[in-house]
């Protein structure tokens, strides 16, 4: 199968669909998951064309993993989580639902049970409001 241009996350790239932006660069993106399973779930995509981890080049592979890290550590300075979640699907067998490569920040709390993704739509203001957050902790 090849890459979908018009799959949401292509679309937000693009700028023809909005986002609550965390933080970008040259080589990626990374914005507030709309459906969080937890407050501050963050999701890191590369610029590059790629449906999965199998078919990203590696210099762009690295450039996103380690936006993944930075926007890990800000993640866990604003919600002060006790354990970070970093996800990642590839294919629908394995979970994957927006075929553009994506790792998922979630924070985790001792004895919550995370939301289903996808379950529920979260509220934009909130979510605009967790960006400032994790922007505000950003290379602290």
């Amino acid at each position: 199968m090849s890459y979908d241009r018009n799959n949401v996350f292509a679309r937000i790239l693009r700028g023809e669909l909005p986002c609550h932006k965390v933080c970008e660069d040259e080589h990626t993106l990374a914005f507030m998951d709309i459906m969080p399973q937890t407050p501050g779930h963050t999701l890191v995509i590369p610029r590059r064309e790629a449906r999965d981890l199998f078919e990203l080049a590696p210099d762009a592979l690295a450039a996103t993993i380690l936006t993944t890290q930075r926007v890990a550590q800000a993640v866990r300075q604003a919600f002060a989580p006790p354990g970070v979640m970093i996800a990642q699907f590839n294919g629908a067998a394995a979970g994957q639902t927006v075929f553009h490569l994506h790792f998922h920040v979630i924070p985790r709390y001792d004895g919550e049970s995370l939301v289903l993704h996808g379950a529920k739509m979260g509220d934009s203001a909130v979510l605009a409001g967790y960006a400032e957050r994790i922007r505000a902790c950003l290379d602290r």
